[in-house]
């Protein structure tokens, strides 16, 4: 009778050769149909025995990594980013997570094998965030943007387990908003009367739009008859992108790095690094650094396009019987620029746009905001912090969370909700009905 083996199970045996003890695994069956049967060695039966079955729970529990070297944390990100998570990001979404990567993620764990990270890795990261400054809300979207592409990981059979998911990142849910009260958005409502494209914070605190979808707005999707505004697209800044065939000369001379001899001195005489190191040392160029494509002759890709709005935020909003004369006042006046500015005049049928039709660039709208704060003598703001004060109000006036959800094209309920927690005359309203409930006269 023969003491052949069936073909797929586990052998463990004694090398003559080396001494040592061989174990092999068959895991399952590699790209090109050989088997993928991998191997282990130790000193004792005991040693390989325990790492062959450990090897085959893995592949019992389907958590078995593909053969082959795990690529590392940079490499895998790479991949996530550029190949699968670029198909369905906005691209300035896709920005921002690669600002977040290069930042944070690959700085300090791109070294790690995909396989051999452990939970600790990410508690030191989260930690580090913390303690330079950074809110918790950032914290807790590189840890999505992490625990993302670990699971594409999972699911392609790179990784066996997802241990973003072994770590409790923290929450965003202590992040304050900062609405402004009624009386200063009346304030900057009256400023706003007399300045060109005025009318364009009048949307923005009645109908509470990002600023892309304000900036995006055009009159077709406007029906100043019915009352309505479909929001349905917005305004973007894509980056640009190198056009010409050497990059390394395009960008020559445009990085900002450090001047290592002079830096080295001031360190020794002082204790304090160059003033040519920014303060934040993050806007550093790498090594091999191939951004500065703004400058670049033969640029392509960027500049301003129209593009969906944010998610599911599609959305057609009603307007106040208010807003109504002031949109048709301002159209009334933009048909006037049109006609001064004859040929000049580019026509995208923007509601709000420059003197020549084109789009307002988001950095020029941000600094009417500010000016516009100055000369209504209201605090300090962020231009979306307008859109936190429009669901404000709207809770403030009775409205059902769920409508004001629908207003502002929130995803989540959970986004609408913090304005309930902000809402003090309701409260103050309701803490009266409950004094006149418990001691009034009952009439």
């Amino acid at each position: 009778m023969s003491g052949r083996k069936p073909n797929g199970r586990s052998s463990i045996y004694l090398s003559e050769t080396d001494g040592l003890w061989h174990g092999w695994v068959t895991m399952g069956v590699k790209d090109d149909g050989s088997p993928d049967r991998r191997h282990r060695t130790g000193k004792t039966e005991a040693e390989v025995t325990r790492k062959v079955r450990d090897l085959e729970s893995k592949r019992d529990a389907g958590k078995s990594d593909k053969p082959g070297r795990a690529p590392t944390v940079e490499q895998w990100m790479t991949t996530y980013l550029d190949d699968i998570a670029a198909r369905d990001l906005a691209p300035t979404t896709l920005e921002s997570y690669w600002s977040d990567t290069r930042n944070w993620i690959i700085k300090y764990l791109g070294k790690h094998r995909l396989d051999r990270l452990l939970p600790e890795h990410l508690d030191k990261l989260y930690t580090r965030m913390l303690n330079e400054g950074k809110k918790p809300s950032h914290v807790l979207k590189v840890h999505r943007i992490l625990s993302r592409a670990l699971e594409i990981a999972v699911r392609r059979d790179r990784v066996g387990r997802n241990v973003a998911k072994l770590v409790d990142p923290p929450g965003a849910g202590g992040e304050e908003i900062e609405p402004l009260t009624q009386g200063e958005a009346r304030r900057i409502l009256k400023a706003a009367e007399t300045r060109r494209n005025g009318a364009r914070w009048s949307v923005a605190l009645a109908l509470g739009l990002r600023q892309g979808e304000a900036l995006g707005l055009r009159w077709k999707y406007v029906d100043l008859d019915g009352g309505t505004v479909r929001v349905w697209w917005q305004i973007s800044r894509l980056k640009w992108r190198h056009g010409c065939g050497d990059v390394a000369a395009c960008t020559e001379g445009k990085h900002r790095r450090p001047c290592a001899k002079r830096c080295a001195k001031a360190r020794r005489k002082s204790g304090r690094p160059h003033v040519c190191i920014p303060a934040n040392a993050e806007r550093l160029c790498p090594k091999d650094c191939d951004r500065h494509a703004s400058t670049c002759p033969e640029r392509t890709g960027g500049g301003l396009v129209f593009r969906p709005p944010k998610g599911k935020s599609k959305r057609t909003v009603p307007l106040p019987p208010e807003l109504l004369p002031i949109l048709k006042a301002h159209r009334k006046r933009q048909r006037e620029e049109r006609i001064a500015a004859a040929n000049v005049w580019e026509d995208h049928d923007l509601v709000f746009a420059q003197p020549n039709g084109r789009p307002i660039d988001p950095r020029d709208d941000w600094d009417d905001w500010k000016e516009l704060l100055d000369v209504a003598g209201v605090r300090d703001a962020r231009v979306h912090d307008g859109r936190h004060t429009a669901g404000t109000l709207l809770i403030e006036q009775g409205v059902h969370v769920r409508t004001v959800q629908e207003i502002l094209g929130h995803s989540d309920i959970r986004l609408t909700q913090r304005y309930t927690h902000v809402a003090s005359p309701m409260a103050a309203d309701g803490m009266q009905r409950m004094g006149r409930a418990l001691w009034g006269s009952g009439t």
